[in-house]
C-alpha cells in the first residue's frame, strides 16, 4: 500500500446541460483552474455512454468488457482527478447508471452524452503529487506518488 495526505483546496460546482460532454467538461474546468488532483461528485443523468464493467478474464493485461448506454439513464457516479505523464487530467470515475428497474454499474470511459442535466462538484486536493503512469502489467495508467 502506498498513500499521501493532503488537504481540500477548492470547491468548483458545475452544472452540466443537456448534450455536454461531462468528461470533456470535468477536464476543460481542471485545465483552466489549474486543479492537478480533485475527487468528483456526478449527480443526474446521461442519455448516452460506453463504460467497462469489468476485465473478460483474470488476466493480464486485461481485456475491458464494454457497455453501452443508448437513452436516459439516472446516474450517481464518483470519482478521482489526476494528471498523466504530460500533465493532461485524467478521470478514474465508477458510477451506477439506473434505468426503470434495470440499474448497471462500472467505469465510465468514453462517449457519454448528459441528459437535461447532470450536476458536478470537484474537491480540488492540495498538499501532494501524484500522476497517472502506464503500468507496464496492465497497461493502465495508474495512480503513482511522487
Amino acid at each position: 500500500m502506498q498513500y499521501r495526505v493532503g488537504q481540500v483546496g477548492r470547491v468548483v460546482v458545475m452544472r452540466l446541460s443537456d448534450g455536454d460532454d461531462p468528461i470533456g467538461c470535468i477536464r476543460q474546468v481542471a485545465k483552466t483552474e489549474g486543479i492537478e488532483s480533485a475527487v468528483v461528485y456526478l449527480v443526474g443523468g446521461l442519455k448516452r455512454g460506453e463504460f467497462v464493467v469489468g476485465p473478460a478474464t483474470e488476466q493480464m493485461p486485461p481485456q475491458p468488457l464494454w457497455r453501452s448506454l443508448e437513452e436516459s439513464h439516472e446516474v450517481l457516479a464518483v470519482g478521482t482527478l489526476f494528471p498523466d505523464s504530460e500533465g493532461e487530467p485524467l478521470l478514474h470515475l465508477h458510477g451506477a447508471f439506473g434505468k426503470r428497474d434495470d440499474v448497471r454499474v462500472g467505469c465510465l470511459r468514453k462517449d457519454s452524452e448528459v441528459y437535461l442535466v447532470l450536476e458536478v462538484v470537484l474537491l480540488e486536493i492540495k498538499g501532494m503529487s501524484a500522476k497517472r503512469e502506464e503500468d507496464p502489467l496492465s497497461g493502465l495508467k495508474l495512480l503513482t506518488f511522487q
